[in-house]
Formats: structure tokens, sequence, C-alpha cells
């Protein structure tokens, strides 16, 4: 099932997640494509969901935060990069991170959550800093479905919306995926779960990650937000939840224990919102491209265009 082993991995097995903990790296401001569920935020304290954190970091101060997340939970087992916006449209800061942590921290697992678009461009460079485990958002193998659910794809300098930008998104996650396996990787997929819109997509969704090689699959109920275009979508049920999982075509393997962490939360699963604070200040980047700042390195400037 894995090309790396999950045991010690708590995002990627169940039983790891009461014993081992994670700390997410919020250096990727910048997103590539528009959810309606989506509403990122980089000063917030007080919601526990994707997409927020209080402050955006640069590489430096994100090595900073693993060394004291790492002082107050020996446990943690895992360095991710996960937002709040997609970590491969800030491919100079997150390259950059992932080089500094793994460089400082080699007992670390490095992983990486993306929404796949510029994932089949970054396989090589994932593999080679060291990221051994990786997570796509797929929550739809249909543009007809993805167009109900994606607003917009930036794509090439261009603004891609309807069918045309979740048909662009949906061949590059599958690419990605399947480069990604074929490197090694040990990937799962994420899919949210919105029950008036894609409740029928799902098993397809499984069925092409397992096409991949992708056996994970973790189907995440929608979480409204109020004030984002999807913010009046209706939430499945618990009941509606179990029954998309128990449907997941053979050789699937659902996921069941993920939290929705925050972009910064850091420590054991379920330990609040995981939010280090702002004790370093001086680190943070309250926007911007995502370059990250600081000193120049291996992944300075290398920004690539999308082909």
């Amino acid at each position: 099932m894995s090309a790396h082993p999950v045991a010690d991995h708590p995002c990627f097995s169940a039983a790891a997640a009461g014993r081992f903990g994670r700390v997410h790296l919020p250096v990727a401001p910048q997103c590539n494509v528009t959810c309606s569920y989506c509403d990122r935020r980089y000063d917030c304290l007080n919601e526990a969901r994707p997409g927020v954190c209080a402050g955006v970091l640069t590489p430096e101060a994100a090595v900073d935060r693993v060394e004291r997340a790492l002082e107050a939970t020996p446990a943690i087992t895992v360095a991710g990069i996960a937002g709040p916006g997609d970590p491969l449209a800030n491919p100079d800061a997150v390259l950059r991170t992932l080089e500094l942590v793994g460089s400082r921290f080699p007992r670390l697992h490095l992983c990486l959550s993306t929404n796949g678009l510029m994932l089949p461009d970054y396989v090589a460079d994932l593999v080679s800093l060291g990221v051994r485990f990786l997570t796509v958002t797929m929550n739809a193998v249909t543009p007809r479905v993805g167009a109900q659910i994606y607003r917009e794809v930036r794509w090439n300098g261009t603004v891609l919306g309807g069918e045309a930008g979740a048909g662009r998104l949906i061949e590059r996650q599958l690419a990605g995926l399947a480069a990604a396996v074929a490197r090694g990787m040990t990937c799962k997929v994420n899919t949210v779960l919105v029950p008036d819109v894609n409740a029928a997509e799902v098993g397809l969704v499984a069925a092409a990650a397992l096409q991949a090689g992708v056996r994970l699959i973790n189907v995440i109920p929608l979480l409204p937000v109020p004030g984002c275009p999807g913010g009046g979508l209706r939430p499945p049920t618990a009941a509606e939840v179990e029954r998309v999982r128990a449907a997941l075509p053979a050789g699937a393997i659902p996921l069941r224990h993920c939290r929705r962490c925050r972009a910064d939360a850091a420590g054991l699963l379920g330990g609040g919102h995981g939010c280090m604070g702002d004790a370093d200040d001086g680190g943070r980047d309250g926007g911007g491209d995502g370059d990250g700042g600081g000193r120049q390195g291996r992944w300075q400037g290398r920004r690539r265009q999308p082909q």
C-alpha cells in the first residue's frame, strides 16, 4: 500500500494519531484555485479549519517554528506544508522551507498537501528534497461536477472557469498522482464531500486514485464558511459520510480520523487549534508572492511556469 511506512505519520494512520504529532508550516499564502467553500485567512486565531493561520512565515522562521514545536511536543514526527494557500503556487518559499527543515531535522518526515494543479512540474523537486508523503485534494473527476466546486483555476497566466478550469485541474491532479507514485511517494487523496454536489462522484474519485496507485482515501465532510460563495451549501450528516465511505470501491482504504487542521497546527491531532502563537512576529510575512525572503538558497528564484 505504501512506499514508506505510515506507522508514525498521524495524518496517514489512525493508530499513529494519538501517539505522534505534526507541525504545519504556513509558508504558502497564494493559491491558484478558487474553491466555492474556501476562505483563506492569514491572521486568524480563533478558527479551527484548513486555510487559516495566525501569520505567514518565511522559510527561516519556519525552521524556528519546528524547533519550538519539537521542544513543546517531542512526539512530533512530521513537518508538513498545507497552506494557507496551495504550496505549489508558492514554489520558492515552499521548496526553500523543505530544504532548510530537511537539513536541520533529518529525522522528521516531510509532507505536503496540494490541490495538484502544479504537481506534475514539481514531483521531481519534492522527491529530491526528501518529501515522502503527499496529499492531493480531489473533489471530482468529471468537469461538470468539478465546475460546481472550483470557481476559478489560474493556469499559465489565464483564468479558467467552468468545465474548462475543472477539466484542466483534474487532468493535472491525475498526472501528478501517477508521477508521485511512480517516484515512490506515499500518497493519499482528500475529498471534500458536498452532499448535494459530489456525493455520487466520490467513488469515481477513489477509483481514479486506485488506478493511479493510491489507496488511502480521506472523505472530509464539507465545513461551510459564512461569506463564501458556497457558505450556504448543506454539510453532510454523519450517516451520509459513512454511507459514502462504505461505498468506496474495493481496494480503497477510508480514513476516518482527520481533524481538518489549521495551516499552522502543531502537536497531536485533536489537541485544540494547534496554533503556535505569535512569538516570532519578525519572521512573519502577511502576504506577498510567497517568495519567503531571507538568505539565498538552492531554490531561490526557481519558480516555474505551467506548461
